[in-house]
């Protein structure tokens, strides 16, 4: 019998932050990995570096522990040209 994580990180927002649900309930909005294992040490959850590759800890759902891109938007990309000096 499979039983789901206690800890889902759904899809990146627009703004790149990905909702966290642990046990069911919403627990915060993570923009980076760190977030994500910080909302699950406070949970009590293990929170060591192998526990994001863990798929009986963490289902990450629209991409993977370092997608923190809303599909269709390109930020990063839009940052680096925005920090090209100008001719």
């Amino acid at each position: 019998m499979s039983t789901r994580p206690p800890v889902v990180v759904q899809p990146p927002q627009p703004d790149g932050g990905r909702p966290v649900t642990i046990r069911g309930e919403t627990t915060g909005t993570a923009y980076s990995l760190f977030d994500v294992m910080d909302l699950v040490h406070r949970a009590g959850l293990p929170a060591e570096d192998r526990a994001v590759d863990d798929p009986e800890l963490i289902e990450w759902r629209g991409g993977g522990p370092y997608d923190w891109t809303a599909r269709g938007t390109d930020s990063a990309s839009d940052d680096i040209a925005d920090a090209s000096p100008d001719p």
